[in-house]
């Protein structure tokens, strides 16, 4: 006799069929989640400063305007604008023929008088002339002496020469233009090293000191910094603006850089060995920071740690890591503390770029 099974044969594969399911999904459930794709950089200690950041102005380090001493018109002109001139250089002759007529007569005496004097001087040890007439051709000949030295005086203010090696700037007379005290001709700079004076917030006093290295860029030129050092703070603060003027000086052997312009400054300070992350691993929670570093090679750690100051793309860190420590750049948004990662290369940007050095 067949014995009838308490379910037809449709249903019990039914509920065969769902009690597979229901291992499989409590089986689902009890896997761990696959690791997270990160990118990760190695804390890495590197020569830091501190960076006070200011606007300043460039100056020729000598600069004249350079004008006539005497009323007198042009009579040559020995420069062109721009041009690159040595000290004692004749830029400009001014009109000088009556002060050479002058001196050539004022020469003539002079030789005759020390003749005289010569002769008297000679008669005086044979005793034939009075000591008087000694005395007054010798007078006679340091006069005719003095009057050429006042017409050659007069003759080197018709002549004006560079007083100093630099650049010349755009030339404002022309030949046979009458000139006055004052009147302007030319500029002249000397270049080859400028000074560039910017302010700096009297708090960051006591970051200063001549010596200190700076860096200068100025849209004129994208590519380039200008490094050179801090040469002088001035002797006040501006107690308007409550800052204090400072005075570097900037090598410029090629001329690059013209008096007037406009340079961002980098003033660094501090000099010291830092360890630093990139940026981006940071992760700020309220007033805090915090960075996931991996431990065990594939464990993400929430650890908080303490910022100093910033630079492009990397961040200073004072407290929470150690040089080699390896901290997540790329991946942080999906972390959680003590998820497991998978650390992969590539990724993007400056973190990227960081996390392979």
């Amino acid at each position: 006799m067949t014995r009838n099974h308490p379910f037809p044969m449709p249903a019990l594969a039914l509920l065969l069929a769902l009690a597979g399911c229901a291992k499989n999904d409590e089986a689902a459930v009890r896997a761990p989640p696959p690791p997270t794709p990160v990118v990760a950089a190695d804390v890495a200690t590197r020569e830091w400063s501190d960076v006070i950041e200011a606007i300043g102005t460039a100056q020729a380090n000598e600069s004249i305007t350079l004008t006539a001493k005497i009323t007198e018109t042009v009579r040559k002109i020995n420069f062109i604008d721009g041009q690159k001139v040595d000290a004692g250089d004749v830029l400009v002759e001014l009109t000088s023929s009556q002060q050479a007529a002058q001196l050539k007569d004022a020469l003539a005496l002079s030789k005759d008088a020390d003749r005289q004097y010569q002769r008297q001087q000679d008669l005086v040890k044979q005793g034939t002339v009075s000591k008087s007439l000694f005395d007054t051709a010798q007078a006679t000949r340091d006069s005719n002496a003095a009057k050429v030295d006042t017409i050659r005086a007069q003759l080197s203010d018709r002549v004006i020469v560079a007083p100093f090696s630099g650049v010349l700037g755009l030339r404002r007379v022309s030949v046979g233009t009458l000139v006055t005290p004052g009147t302007a001709i030319t500029t002249l700079d000397d270049v080859h090293l400028v000074k560039l004076d910017f302010a700096v917030p009297e708090t960051e006093l006591a970051s200063l000191k001549p010596g200190l290295a700076i860096r200068a860029a100025t849209p004129a030129y994208p590519n380039r910094r200008f490094e050179g050092k801090i040469d002088s703070l001035d002797s006040r603060v501006d107690p308007v603006t409550r800052a204090i003027t400072v005075r570097a000086l900037i090598a410029n052997p090629d001329g690059e850089l013209r008096a007037g312009m406009l340079l961002n400054v980098d003033v660094l300070s501090r000099d010291r060995q830092a360890l630093s992350v990139p940026e981006l691993a940071l992760v700020p929670i309220g007033q805090k920071q915090y960075v996931y570093k991996i431990e065990n090679g594939d464990v993400a750690r929430q650890i908080e740690v303490k910022v100093g100051t910033r630079r492009a793309g990397e961040v200073e860190i004072v407290e929470g890591l150690a040089a080699g420590d390896r901290v997540v750049v790329e991946g942080t948004v999906s972390l959680r503390d003590g998820a497991k990662v998978a650390v992969r290369s590539g990724g993007t940007g400056a973190a990227a770029q960081t996390a392979r050095n």
